[in-house]
C-alpha cells in the first residue's frame, strides 16, 4: 500500500512539473505595434569601476511589456559582457529578447 501510495504521489509531482514547464515555454508576449520607448535622461554615477550599465529593457507583465529602469550591476565573472535585449519577429508578431551576460 506504501508503495502504490509513493508511485501515486511521485507521478502527481511529475504532472504537475510538467505543467509549470509548459507554462514556462507558452509565456511569450507577441505586439503587432512595439510599445512607446522613452529614453533615461539620468545614469547614476557608476558604484564601482568593475560596474556596467544595463539599459532599460523591456518585461512582460500581465501580457503587455513595461519598461523597466536601467541599472549598474557586476558581470558574473571577469571579462564578461552585456549584450543588450533587442526585438525578434515572427509569424505571430514582435517579442522582446531580453540582455544577457556573455563571454568576451
Amino acid at each position: 500500500m506504501k508503495k502504490k501510495l509513493f508511485k501515486l504521489a511521485f507521478l502527481a509531482m511529475l504532472i504537475i512539473a510538467a505543467g509549470s514547464i509548459s507554462n514556462t515555454a507558452s509565456a511569450q508576449v507577441y505586439v503587432t505595434v512595439r510599445p512607446a520607448w522613452h529614453e533615461v535622461e539620468h545614469r547614476p554615477v557608476a558604484p564601482g569601476p568593475r560596474h556596467i550599465w544595463i539599459g532599460e529593457e523591456w518585461e512582460a507583465r500581465g501580457g503587455h511589456y513595461v519598461a523597466v529602469g536601467g541599472h549598474w550591476a557586476l558581470p558574473p565573472h571577469p571579462g564578461w559582457v552585456w549584450i543588450p535585449g533587442h526585438w525578434a519577429r515572427e509569424h505571430r508578431g514582435e517579442y522582446w529578447i531580453a540582455g544577457h551576460w556573455a563571454r568576451r
